[in-house]
């Protein structure tokens, strides 16, 4: 743009001085007196250091000013200007490697009459000075403004990528705090490969650390859990045959608190039954070893593992003052989780409702399959519980504060371990009037 600019402003600036002369020579040539064309060419000579010739119609010198005549360039465009072939359009933009000189013809006369020609030839090397001049500011403006944004960039990033390193360095000092893995191969979910700038790598590797770290850390409390459960189990089944081979030389005035302490053994032991449970039921399937049995189906039918359940329960509920129906469709409704597992959860919310619905309530268990989800409920219209407390059912050791006394307040929590183990979920709701209604939601069995 600028070379098209300066070559064109040049070019114009020669032909209007060109036709100017024209008039010049045109009066000249009438009058016959030279004299104020030669005077006005070499001003303009001395002005600008370009040469001008003059020729008359037939081709003679008519007036010149450093001109080379002989210059076949110079026989060419004159020729061309006498015949009215000259160029009256814009030159090719002038280039760094083009000729020192551009020669400007133009015919004398108006209209169809020529009586002459006029030639300047005038130097192109100021323009092509211009010309560069303007190309090294423009590439200079170009670096400058691309080394500006690349700064821009680089300090941007920069900022950007610091917290990610600070978080990053956080990470890394707090999985040093945590404990080591166990050994062996670490989980394949967590073994990635990450692309992307080296921070955020470096961040993800330290969050997959962290992962396998904190895992092994809750892995280790649940098996603690369990080896405690364990290791005192067995004191315990000592001192309740110890305490059941004492009973008959009991004293009548200390039977009562014999049967107390009898009680209170069978509620510890209880305790730790819930306690194994529920380290088993929260152990994630990605961090044990699981034994791969085919005949130990994966996969169950929903309603035969109800219509099971609610009969094994029904003498209870019957002894209890409550009836217990199940309202199942026909046919079968695959779930994608063992029949063990769906009968553990089905056991502990039929116990449930059967201790602390209430005598006269009923219970039902529903099931409603769906082409991704199995839904079973338990529903009663017994005393419930109050709004506030419903999200604290699923917490260990907690029992609503219209419990009837016993119970450990493990068995909500173990059933909530056990559907989120196998990808389902467990929530507590009301029934209307009153009532408490249970909802189990697992995977369908894919087609």
């Amino acid at each position: 743009m600028a070379s098209t600019t300066r070559t064109q402003q040049l070019w114009l600036g020669r032909y209007v001085d060109a036709e100017w002369f024209g008039e010049l020579a045109e009066q000249a040539m009438a009058t016959g007196d030279r004299q104020p064309l030669v005077a006005a060419m070499e001003r303009y000579h001395d002005l600008y250091e370009d040469a001008v010739l003059v020729v008359d119609v037939g081709g003679a010198e008519f007036a010149n000013i450093g001109v080379d005549t002989g210059d076949p360039a110079v026989v060419e465009a004159v020729a061309a200007a006498r015949s009215n072939r000259h160029s009256t359009g814009f030159p090719h933009r002038l280039r760094t490697w083009d000729p020192d000189s551009l020669m400007i013809a133009r015919p004398i006369g108006s209209g169809m009459q020529v009586d002459g020609a006029v030639l300047i030839e005038t130097s192109t090397v100021q323009a092509k000075r211009d010309i560069t001049d303007r190309w090294a500011l423009l590439t200079l403006g170009m670096w400058t403004a691309l080394a500006l944004f690349a700064g821009l960039a680089l300090a941007l990033s920069r900022w950007v990528l610091r917290p990610l390193e600070r978080l990053s360095q956080s990470v890394a000092t707090l999985t040093d705090t945590l404990p080591n893995p166990v050994s062996g191969p670490p989980p394949t979910s967590i073994m990635r490969q990450y692309d992307g700038p080296p921070e955020v790598r470096e961040l993800a590797r330290s969050f997959d650390a962290m992962a396998m770290a904190v895992a092994d850390a809750v892995e280790a409390q649940r098996q603690l859990v369990a080896d405690t459960a364990h290791a005192i189990r067995n004191p315990l089944a000592a001192l309740a045959i110890r305490l059941e081979s004492l009973k008959p030389v009991i004293p009548d005035q200390s039977a009562h608190s014999f049967r107390r302490a009898s009680s209170q053994v069978d509620r510890l032991a209880a305790v730790l039954d819930g306690l194994l449970r529920l380290a088993v039921a929260e152990t994630p399937e990605g961090f044990r070893p699981v034994p791969h049995d085919s005949d130990w189906p994966s996969c169950c039918d929903a309603v035969r593992v109800v219509a099971d359940r609610v009969e094994a329960w029904g003498v209870a509920f019957e002894r209890a003052g409550m009836d217990v129906a199940a309202v199942v469709p026909d046919g079968e409704v695959e779930v994608a989780a063992p029949e063990d597992a769906l009968m553990q959860i089905l056991d502990v919310l039929l116990s449930n409702s059967c201790r602390y619905a209430g005598a006269g309530a009923r219970t039902e268990v529903r099931v409603h399959g769906g082409t991704r989800w199995v839904t079973v409920s338990v529903s009663d219209d017994g005393v419930g519980v109050a709004e506030p407390e419903l999200d604290k059912l699923t917490t260990r050791f907690y029992r609503g504060s219209s419990a009837t006394p016993g119970g450990s307040g493990l068995g909500l929590p173990i059933a909530a371990a056990l559907a989120q183990r196998h990808q389902g979920e467990l929530t507590v709701g009301l029934t209307v009037p009153q009532g408490l209604r249970i909802t189990v939601r697992l995977p369908a069995r894919a087609s």
